[in-house]
This record gives C-alpha cells, sequence and structure tokens, in this order.
C-alpha cells in the first residue's frame, strides 16, 4: 500500500513542521534531588507536579531520544480518562470502594490536563468531546451492553457512560450496520506531540534540566549511569513505559506491545456531511481486535489499531516505520468503519509501543529500600493515566501519604512476563485468536461472540 510517508516518528511531528532538534546530552556526573528517566508524559508530569509541590527540588531528566520521542508523540489523541483494566483484579491490592475512588479520580485527569494547557499556554488542539464505540453485530452489542452494565454495577455515573441504539449511533456517524453504541462523555482529543513538547517546554521554564541524547545503562539506588555520566539522587522515577525492557534488570518487566495509525488527506466538507462525522468525537469499535480513530484539527482522520503486535526479544521499531501489511490492515479497517472514505490517499503511517504488564494493569509505585519510583503498563490509556501518575508520583517522592497514594494500583508488583519464544508465542497466539475470533463471528452472522475471544485472554491473563 503506497503511503505518503511511513514512519519518521509520527504525523504529530510532521504537523508541527518535523522532527525536533535535540537538547544537550547530559554534559557529566551531577548530583540532584531527583532524576527522572524517559522525558515522555510520566516523567514530565512527574516534574511539573514535584515542581508545582517543591519549587526548590532540583530534578533531572535523562532521555536517550528526544522528549516525546515514544508513545507520548504517537499515540491516537485520546485524553479520556477512562479506566480500561480489569477492575476485579485491582480488589487484590485494594477494597471495592478504593478501586471505585480510583476510576473516579482518573476521569478528573481530563479537566486537570485542560486547567494545565491553559496555564501554561499549551496549544495542543485540546477539544471536549464524546468517545463512540460502535457496535456492526449483535454479538458486540451484547459486548458494549455487558460493558455498560459492569461499569453501572462499579457505579460509573451515567454523566459519564451512556448506551445508545443504532439509529441514534448512526445520526452521530454513518458507521454501516450500526446497531449501537457505548458513549463516554466528557473526554477531550488532542495532538499528543503539541501536548508532549509544550509540556516539555513548561518544566524546563519551572528550572527542570532535560538531557537528551543520554542513553541509561543503569539505575540502582541513589544512581543512574548513562553513556554521558552518573546521575546520584535521592530520589529515581522509571518513567520509561514500553521502552523499560531496554533497561537491565527489566527485560521481562513490561511487554512492548505494537500499536499503529494511518493519517488520510485532509477531507472535503461535502465528505464529513456525507460521514456524519461533524463534532470531533473519538471513535472506536467493538470488534475483538479493536481500532480507534480521531478527527484532526486539520480535518484529517487518524486510524489506529495492532499491526504486527509484537516483536521477539521485545525489540521495537525504527523510528516510527511500520510493516506494509499494518498498513493494509489499517486501511481495510478505515473502509469498513467509514466506507465512504474509499479512494481517499493516506498521508501518514507510523508505530510506536505501549508497555503492557503481564496482569494488563497499570501500576505506579515507589521502593522505600532503594528510593526508586515507576509508573507505567497503561495498555493504551497513557495520555490520561500519565498525568495521574504524575500527581500520584510526585506524593510518593515527598513521602505524602495522599488519597491517591492509597488507591490500590500504588506498589503493584505483577509477576514478570515469560522468557522467549513463550511471551511470542502468547501474544501472537492471542491476538490471531481475536483475529479469526472476529472473522467467525461476520461468518456467522454476528450472531455471538466466538469462544477463541475468551480462550485469547485466558492465555495472556488479560
Amino acid at each position: 500500500m503506497d503511503v505518503g510517508t511511513n514512519g519518521e516518528v509520527s504525523f504529530w511531528y510532521a504537523d508541527m513542521g518535523g522532527v525536533p532538534g535535540y537538547r544537550p546530552p547530559l554534559p557529566g556526573d551531577i548530583s540532584v534531588d531527583v532524576c527522572i528517566v524517559g522525558a515522555g508524559f510520566t516523567g514530565l508530569w512527574t516534574a511539573y507536579y514535584l515542581k508545582e509541590a517543591e519549587p526548590g527540588l532540583s530534578i533531572a531528566i535523562v532521555e536517550k531520544e528526544f522528549a516525546g520521542f515514544g508513545a507520548s508523540g504517537r499515540n491516537g489523541g485520546w485524553c479520556s480518562g477512562e479506566f480500561g483494566w480489569s477492575r476485579q483484579k485491582y480488589l487484590s491490592s485494594g477494597s471495592r470502594a478504593g478501586v471505585i475512588e480510583f476510576e473516579r479520580q482518573l476521569r478528573a485527569t481530563v479537566d486537570e490536563v485542560k486547567r494545565v494547557t491553559e496555564a501554561e499556554g499549551i496549544d495542543c488542539d485540546f477539544r471536549l468531546t464524546d468517545c463512540l464505540t460502535f457496535a456492526q453485530t449483535p454479538a458486540q452489542m451484547a459486548r458494549l451492553r455487558a460493558d455498560y452494565e459492569t461499569a453501572m454495577s462499579w457505579q460509573v455515573p451515567t454523566t459519564r457512560l451512556e448506551l445508545i441504539g443504532g439509529a441514534e449511533a448512526a445520526a452521530r456517524i454513518r458507521v454501516p450496520d450500526a446497531r449501537g453504541a457505548l458513549v463516554r462523555h466528557h473526554v477531550a482529543r488532542v495532538q499528543p506531540a503539541k501536548l508532549v513538547r509544550g509540556l516539555a517546554d513548561a518544566v524546563e521554564r519551572r528550572g527542570v534540566a532535560i538531557y537528551e541524547q543520554t542513553t541509561v545503562t543503569g539505575i540502582a539506588k541513589g544512581l543512574v549511569t548513562t553513556n554521558r555520566g552518573r546521575v546520584t539522587a535521592h530520589r529515581i522515577i522509571r518513567a520509561t513505559e514500553g521502552f523499560t525492557h531496554g533497561i537491565p534488570g527489566n527485560e521481562r518487566q513490561w511487554l512492548p506491545m505494537n500499536s499503529a495509525i494511518v493519517v488520510t488527506e485532509p477531507l472535503p466538507d461535502d465528505l464529513w456531511r456525507e460521514i456524519g462525522w461533524e463534532d470531533h468525537q473519538l471513535l472506536a469499535d467493538a470488534s475483538h481486535a479493536y481500532c480507534y480513530a480521531q478527527r484532526t484539527r486539520g480535518n484529517r482522520i487518524a486510524m489506529g489499531g495492532r499491526g504486527v503486535p509484537y516483536r521477539f526479544g521485545s525489540k521495537t521499531d525504527t523510528r516510527g516505520q511500520t510493516q506494509p501489511e499494518t498498513i493494509e490492515k489499517l486501511k481495510d479497517i478505515l473502509y469498513r468503519m467509514l466506507p465512504q472514505t474509499r479512494g481517499l490517499r493516506l498521508d501518514h503511517a507510523w508505530c510506536g509501543v505501549l508497555g503492557v504488564p503481564r496482569d494488563w494493569c497499570a501500576t505506579a509505585g515507589m521502593d522505600p529500600q532503594t528510593g526508586i519510583g515507576w509508573a507505567g503498563g497503561y495498555v493504551g490509556l497513557g495520555v490520561s493515566t500519565s498525568n495521574f501518575s504524575g500527581q500520584t508520583l510526585a506524593d510518593l517522592v515527598l513521602d505524602r501519604q495522599t488519597e491517591r497514594t492509597a488507591l490500590p494500583w500504588v506498589n503493584r508488583r505483577p509477576r514478570k512476563w515469560e522468557v522467549e519464544p513463550f511471551r511470542w508465542l502468547g501474544v501472537h497466539g492471542m491476538y490471531w485468536l481475536y483475529h479469526r475470533a472476529d472473522r467467525n463471528e461476520a461468518a456467522g452472522g454476528g450472531k455471538t461472540t466466538s469462544r477463541l475471544a475468551t480462550w485469547a485472554n485466558r492465555l495472556t491473563g488479560r
């Protein structure tokens, strides 16, 4: 499949005029109060809230590439405040009331990101909207209904979540064969690279040093070693998410799962009217393989989903370049969801990695013995969850007992992923089953959910 640009980190940087230059690297050995490894959303939000709470702290961020090189500058631009993990699993580290409170506080991150972008003058195309997950078959609608009923049983307010029928869903966006949609209210669309670069500038203005072109080779109590020098620090935060496997000793901590996105050429107004997508809602589907999309500020469609889900040995891409077969799959998804777009040119394609823990549940924590903290495992919900991570890690770094530090995601330690080739076989087997489940459902008229999807979840503990 022909595409204008493949890789070059992401379209979001092309939208800003190109990939940014580098800040200077670490100049040699230094000593600071806090050292943060990774200049993505997690690390930058942590630095922001630390400086907000204690302006006199000395903070250094060390980054292998440039601020926003990873998932923070490549994602689908959903700031959703969504709780996308198993509520039941968090009961192993907390109470039902704690899980409900965790979800409530996550929803508040959408307004918090809005507050900070306005206060700091970050122009990131932030737009409050809804997210619609469409069902195109009876089986998909049954799954959405089950998700809705589960959420209601966990006291998710109806002002947040709504289940609508096919006619109402199609009136919002003309997805063919719409049986209905699950609507999440009060979410936001953002241009993620603008957000992460603006946040980096904001923490620099507050006195945080960001050292790019600096590869971390080890993390130990009070010490971060790099190819440019050593950083001694009272507290250290590992904010590397999908790239955590690259730090010695963390190879099996979080699995780097691949996701890819394509962006169309700008759509003319008459085509938008034909599609009916006029309110900039976020768009997803209820298939097992799943897709996600947004209407960009520049009137393009950015459509994402899983391509090759995992590379053997936790290898990652080369500056966002993705495989031709992945582009073809995403084109097919685009046409399935929005057949009105057939014939549109694809201007950009790219991929990136997101961090997946063995239990598929996000976590943040601090080891009191070593003074090393961490956050991640967002499983694709990092734009909003990383903001909450930053707030939580700031509390933990400052030894503050707050309502955030008592939540059940704090200090969870899931078991590690299996050694190769078992994790490669497991992940690829899971997605093979998902795709086969979608095909089986389609062949059967989409009346019932395929058991293969259940087996896929059991295979990897999703």
